[in-house]
């Protein structure tokens, strides 16, 4: 417990402790508490069930990769072919770009970096910050560390591990340095939901001019505008109501592509095969020819969802996303690929529609549908992926409070954001509008891809450091093997960065801004909180002597601050001197884990005596859990005070004889009726105890818990009012220039457009109190 706490001192650290029934008593509890760590363990699958749930992985995880062939040759040929040998070398790199990239890096090594089958950039965090102190904004508790789901690995003092721990948390800059690069890698996730429909959905449409050459592009680009106006307007309805569709559709367009390559191999060169010998890679890039490195910009593409495989991850288990890539998805695409390069061979001319082109005359139309129907998949997923990188950089306090539309009660990672849907939309509207065709597109989504991998593998290095723990020849490995792929394809789209590459850094430019000045604003706020915070002797001063009037009801003090009593409340009172009868400081924190189990959700302790009935109650939540503005949120806090109360009573009555040690992290109370453990640290209070707690309770203690029950029922039925804190942030007038727009425009315009903490919290306007206050940074 840090120096700052309020519940210093022997008493109040009796009073505020976790109560935990013996192993005697409590077996239920144990088996409980079993039953909820086997839930979040990782489950077996049979076989035939792996097999269902690898076909619905195909669907929702490989919509974006498996829609590459749409405009990769394009791309890496934008100016025609000079030898038929580009054809082959291109293939080549091709094939084996797929093989290090998403086989062998993604599905078989980053994706086992999961928390908990979550995946994404975000989850690596999390990892890392449960494995050393990184976090930004110290708000946790060593209390956070005991939660289920709060699970990390241990090391040896002088390990390569704990070596590198100590010089992570050595310097703030590293730490910052560290979020920034996650910021980076999720700001280019955004740019990819705004890149992967306009370049999907523009290539499928383009199948209507290869039919109709005389078409204008105007027409295309209508026609994948108004796709992209449907796409973003029925996101509302979730993912969940159209789900049953996607895996049926994908699977048909690699069985499909996969088909068409086979025919075409068989039917115009089946010489291309010889492209799986890498020595093409070395002539391809040593002959200069076909604008030789800049078109590895083009080949890049083939790879690309390969980031958005790791962001869904945690839909399926890791055996099904592996069993649907290594069975149906690689080999569809080495074929739809090999398939292609065998038609340019005889077609070189036809390189800007080279995947139309070579589909067979009798199968274009059912196969121009399925292309746009594809496209449209592998839209949803990432703009779905976005949705997520939002709500998760919200857990981070990286990003303005907007709303966030849980769309399944059954999957709570299917969400819907109104507010960034629109953006989405209208921003992926003037790239498709604007750019008018693949090339520039590609330029610009190739750019948003490679960055994404980088950052993988950066925050991969400390992922096998601090938490595999592998051998540092390993880490080498990995990373030489990495780098080399990933560095070269950086340099190539560098290139054409004025060629459309300059997109995704100006939309990622612009939203690592908007996140870098609002987590500065809310690490500020925090420490202001922090260092104005009021002392337990100022709380026990309180009373009538001071003209301290207490009123009927019940006050909900809304604070960040897991300890220690909130500057607003003492301005509260300094200004209108009269508190509720009961008054509870109600903290609602995330955590670096994925999800808080509800029985470990709410801690609640008491602060000063008891007859001044104020509490702290501690709200958890992990990044992907419901947002805090639960219709029950309110309901379960008082259920978890009204327990807390209960067993503080229970605790007191057996406690009979002062036969107890204030030594130490534990203290034992037995009586004849009862027998007890309490730690001193903050209460977790479990509904699931309370039948089990109130058949061990006497009469007597019942009388005394029935007072004091009583006593917050009748407050509650008086009312209850949210009293919440309304500060605005100014820089101090000597600041630099740069920390006066960074503060007193941009997030001031930020903290004016975000949705207000009432509406989050669900309060009705007739019973919020809001506390001005202002302070300088």
């Amino acid at each position: 417990m840090d120096s700052g706490d309020e519940f210093d001192g022997g008493n109040e650290t009796t009073r505020g402790s976790m109560w935990v029934l013996d192993r005697k008593l409590d077996q239920p509890m144990d088996e409980e508490a079993g039953r909820i760590k086997n839930m979040y363990r990782e489950k077996k699958f049979s076989a035939l069930l792996l097999l269902r749930l690898a076909f619905q992985s195909l669907g929702v995880v490989y919509g974006d990769l498996g829609t590459s062939p749409l405009y990769v040759f394009y791309n890496t040929f934008p100016h025609g072919i000079e030898d038929p040998e580009d054809i082959v070398g291109a293939l080549s790199l091709i094939i084996y770009s797929l093989t290090l990239i998403p086989l062998l890096k993604y599905v078989f090594i980053v994706c086992k970096a999961n928390d908990n089958g979550q995946g994404g950039t975000l989850a690596l965090y999390s990892l890392l910050c449960r494995h050393a102190k990184v976090k930004t904004i110290p708000n946790q508790h060593r209390t956070d560390e005991e939660l289920t789901t709060y699970s990390r690995s241990t090391f040896h003092e002088h390990s390569l591990a704990a070596k590198t721990k100590r010089w992570l948390e050595a310097h703030t800059f590293r730490r910052k340095a560290l979020l920034i690069l996650v910021l980076v890698g999720n700001c280019m996730v955004i740019g990819d939901g705004i890149l992967t429909p306009a370049i999907s959905v523009l290539s499928a449409s383009g199948g209507i001019k290869v039919d109709h050459p005389k078409m204008s592009s105007d027409v295309v680009v209508l026609v994948s505008v108004v796709i992209l106006v449907c796409l973003f307007s029925v996101q509302h309805y979730g993912t969940d109501k159209v789900g049953w569709l996607f895996a049926p559709i994908v699977l048909l367009w690699f069985v499909m592509i996969g088909g068409i390559g086979i025919f075409n191999i068989y039917k115009y060169d089946s010489t291309v095969l010889r492209a799986f010998s890498p020595v093409y890679i070395y002539r391809y890039l040593r002959s200069g020819r076909g604008e030789g490195w800049t078109s590895l910009g083009g080949i890049m593409l083939s790879i690309t969802g390969t980031e958005a495989l790791f962001a869904d991850l945690a839909h399926f288990p890791l055996s099904a996303i592996q069993i649907a890539f290594t069975t149906v998805v690689f080999p569809c695409l080495l074929l739809a690929y090999s398939g292609q390069a065998a038609y340019l061979m005889e077609n070189k001319e036809h390189v800007i529609d080279a995947f139309y082109r070579s589909i067979p005359e009798r199968v274009y139309w059912p196969m121009f549908i399925i292309a746009t129907l594809a496209a449209i998949v592998a839209s949803q997923a990432s703009i779905s992926a976005t949705f997520s990188i939002i709500k998760q950089a919200l857990a981070l306090g990286c990003f303005p409070r907007v709303n966030v539309v849980h769309t399944s009660k059954k999957f709570l990672g299917q969400i819907y954001v109104p507010d960034m849907n629109w953006i989405l939309m209208l921003l992926c509207i003037a790239v498709t509008a604007g750019f008018r065709n693949q090339s520039q597109i590609g330029n610009a989504y190739g750019t948003a891809v490679v960055i994404v991998m980088l950052v993988t593998t950066l925050l991969m290095i400390l992922i096998m450091l601090l938490v595999w723990h592998c051998h540092w020849i390993l880490v080498l490995l990995f990373t030489f093997l990495s780098l080399v792929v990933e560095c070269t394809y950086f340099s190539a789209v560098l290139l054409k960065v004025n060629q459309g590459g300059w997109v995704p850094l100006v939309i990622a430019s612009a939203f690592l801004v908007i996140m870098c000045v609002w987590h500065y604003g809310t690490v500020k706020r925090y420490e202001f909180e922090m260092h104005s915070k009021v002392s337990m002797a100022w709380i026990l001063g309180l009373g009538p002597s001071l003209g301290l009037v207490r009123v009927p009801g019940i006050g909900l003090v809304y604070t960040e601050l897991a300890s220690g009593v909130p500057h607003i409340f003492s301005h509260f009172i300094t200004n209108l001197p009269a508190i509720h009868s009961v008054v509870v400081f109600v903290c609602v924190k995330y955590l670096p884990v994925y999800t808080v189990p509800e029985e470990e959700r709410f801690l609640v302790r008491r602060i000063g005596p008891k007859n001044f009935h104020i509490f702290r109650c501690v709200a958890r939540y992990g990044y992907k859990d419901l947002h805090k503005k639960d219709e029950d949120f309110e309901k379960q806090l008082f259920d978890n005070l009204f327990m807390f109360v209960r067993l503080e009573s229970m605790m007191e009555g057996c406690s009979g004889s002062d036969d107890y040690s204030l030594y130490g992290q534990q203290m034992r109370a037995s009586t004849s009726d009862c027998e007890l453990t309490f730690s001193s640290v903050e209460s977790i209070v479990p509904a699931r105890s309370q039948t089990h707690i109130s058949n061990t309770i006497s009469s007597s203690i019942a009388d005394t818990e029935e007072d004091e029950l009583e006593f917050l029922s009748k407050c509650r039925d008086a009312g209850v009012v949210h009293i919440m804190g309304n500060t605005v942030v100014r820089a101090r007038r000597e600041s630099r220039i740069y920390k006066k727009i960074a503060i007193d425009y941009i997030y001031a315009f930020l903290r004016k457009i975000c949705r207000e903490n009432s509406v989050i919290f669900n309060v009705p306007h007739e019973s919020l109190l809001s506390v001005g206050q202002i302070f300088f940074v």
